[in-house]
């Protein structure tokens, strides 16, 4: 078997990864390897699908308004996590975002400038110009000047330890069909979640998964986390739990990334099979709220749903990547979505006279409600009465899962019996876990990938030198 040897060996190479390795070459000389089960052209995991960082700030900066402070920032994660997170790790995390953002720029990355209107996030997240893609692309670009070395289409396999020490890890060159060694002084391992394994999937779900679509790439399979369960590392979360995004039903099975997203929920009505409203939709803003929705979905019959807005809102939402369906009665819609006629109208019905007219403002927690509903809809209540009608078919969009391997603030691995592995490190999706365990808030997940990645190659590097 041929064998190739190095300090450090990362395995993956999306945000958290390729941040790791950089951190690592940039503190001084080292040979480091970082592996990438994907082609090339499809590079960066799931953060090629990204568009920010979340970051909490205390004034405004360059990219960023008014203030965003650390107490904000835990508040939001502990609310759609329904307090089910680790508040220590947590603050870790957020306390280190604004450094987050500078060392993105320092390394390439270029930032626009604040985002208003729609997405509610201009004062909270910052926008990558040009998207996820470009963010991986400066990454590379700086790999490269540092000196790292990128395997395209080599999939790591297994990882071989002795006792505690990581010895080496097993690939598959891809391109050349044949099963590869890398050896290194120490490993970082930021290869995602197993959301793209659907056998994996329905094991946790059931015949639920079939009808899931998955958002991110097809690369993460989970490879990585199976090794570590065999080698006895400790692992955490559920595996039922993830970011899981209601997305248009329309999309391919991956990559549909951001653009297959739905953001008009909040401002319509959503119905399920039986044509009936099963969640508050105007619960809160969008982006704390759209990581329920595909978990809202998922646990419907037939993991589908459909949104219905009328022409009233259409300035008020970002377009998803395919156009709605445009109907001029609200019967039309059943029969299109083959739905039972009279069961939706009398949901839109009923609805209709529980809204209690207020002053609508999509960008404001507004006093437009429903009142003596089973269940109310709490903001932006507006009767659907304005044709044409808009539809859009939901199903369950995964976007990375939150099972995976508990590490401490220095990203080691522990082992099950809870000592530290000698040399293994962990950031991004598959140590994400240790902060969520459900529900999600934008940008959160590249705020984790890049503080522990960060502190991944760093402490790998000290372990290193001693």
């Amino acid at each position: 078997m041929k064998t190739f040897e190095y300090d450090i060996v990362v395995v993956g190479a999306g945000n958290a990864a390729l941040c790791a390795a950089i951190s690592a070459a940039s503190k001084g000389s080292l040979k480091i390897a970082v592996l990438e089960s994907s082609s090339k052209q499809w590079r960066g995991g799931n953060s090629q699908h990204t568009r920010n960082l979340r970051s909490m700030h205390n004034e405004p900066t360059d990219v960023l308004t008014d203030s965003y402070s650390e107490d904000e920032f835990f508040e939001d994660v502990f609310k759609v996590t329904k307090g089910q997170t680790n508040e220590e790790y947590a603050r870790f995390v957020i306390s280190r975002t604004p450094q987050a953002v500078e060392f993105a720029k320092k390394y390439g990355v270029r930032f626009q400038p604040s985002m208003r209107g729609t997405l509610h996030l201009g004062r909270t997240n910052a926008f990558f110009l040009g998207g996820g893609k470009s963010l991986v692309n400066a990454y590379f670009n700086s790999a490269k000047e540092l000196g790292i070395d990128i395997y395209y289409e080599f999939e790591a396999q297994d990882l071989v330890f002795d006792g505690k020490t990581c010895k080496e890890v097993l690939v598959l060159n891809k391109k050349e069909n044949e099963e590869v060694s890398f050896k290194a002084k120490a490993f970082v391992i930021a290869s995602g979640g197993f959301e793209s394994n659907l056998e994996w999937l329905e094991e946790a779900w059931g015949e639920k998964a079939r009808n899931f679509i998955i958002r991110g790439t097809r690369f993460n399979q989970g490879k990585m986390l199976k090794s570590l369960q065999k080698n006895k590392a400790k692992i955490i979360g559920d595996p039922t739990q993830g970011h899981m995004v209601a997305i248009d039903a329309r999309t391919p099975k991956y990559d549909g990334g951001i653009a297959s997203r739905v953001d008009c929920v909040s401002l319509g009505i959503v119905v399920n099979k039986k044509a009936k409203r099963f969640y508050d939709e105007g619960e809160d803003f969008w982006p704390k709220r759209y990581a329920i929705w595909g978990r809202l979905v998922a646990n419907e019959e037939d993991q589908i749903a459909y949104s219905i807005t009328d022409s009233k809102v259409q300035q008020c939402y970002m377009p998803s990547l395919f156009p709605p369906i445009v109907c001029n009665s609200i019967d039309e819609i059943a029969q299109k979505m083959d739905l039972d006629i009279n069961s939706l109208k009398n949901t839109v019905d009923e609805y209709n006279k529980a809204v209690v007219d207020g002053e609508f403002n999509h960008t404001i927690q507004d006093n437009c409600y429903t009142k003596g509903l089973t269940i109310d809809k709490t903001h932006w209540a507006l009767r659907l009465d304005s044709p044409p009608f808009y539809c859009y078919p939901l199903r369950p969009g995964v976007t990375f899962t939150y099972m995976g391997v508990k590490v401490d603030k220095n990203a080691r691995v522990y082992a099950d019996d809870e000592t530290l592995f000698d040399n293994l490190f962990a950031a991004g999706e598959i140590m994400a876990g240790n902060i969520l365990t459900q529900g999600y808030v934008a940008g959160f997940g590249m705020s984790i990938g890049t503080v522990f990645g960060r502190l991944a190659g760093e402490n790998a590097f000290d372990l290193i030198k001693g």
